[in-house]
């Protein structure tokens, strides 16, 4: 019998680890940011409409242009209080110069669809005042409804 000598096992490289690794954590850093933005987006358009609908009340408070401030409440207030008794009871409050808001939320509960938005105000004579406003959806348009 002639001796042969051992075979040594192939090196493993080192190169081709990396290169799997590298592989491996763009798919995960890219999954991950395709989550994120995905769930940005469902946020935004569950909550865009209101805050659009919030930002549109507040100004025209701010503005003192009470008929658009009344066009954005529900039909139940609509139906309870006229524009002219809203106007005049919207006049009675402190001069504002802005707004912000500082929250907003949306839920469904069995196929009733309801949000709330909170916003903060700035008199003028100084300091700040929040309130916090529910929403309903009524027709497709989300709407005032305290």
């Amino acid at each position: 019998m002639a001796y042969q000598p051992a075979v040594a096992p192939p090196k493993k490289s080192k190169r081709t680890l990396f290169i799997v690794l590298g592989v491996v954590l763009a798919l995960c850093c890219s999954g991950g940011a395709l989550g994120a933005f995905l769930i940005y987006r469902v946020a935004m358009d569950a909550t865009g409409p209101v805050r659009s609908t919030v930002n549109t009340f507040a100004g025209a408070l701010v503005e003192r242009d009470y008929p658009t401030a009344y066009q954005q409440l529900c039909t139940r207030i609509r139906d309870q209080v006229s524009e002219a008794d809203f106007t005049q009871q919207q006049a009675t409050e402190p001069d504002l110069t802005g707004h912000k808001i500082v929250g907003l939320s949306v839920s469904n509960q069995n196929g009733l669809v309801t949000g709330t938005a909170t916003v903060r105000y700035t008199p003028a004579e100084g300091g700040a005042t929040s309130r916090v406003y529910p929403l309903v959806k009524e027709e497709g348009n989300w709407r005032i409804c305290e």
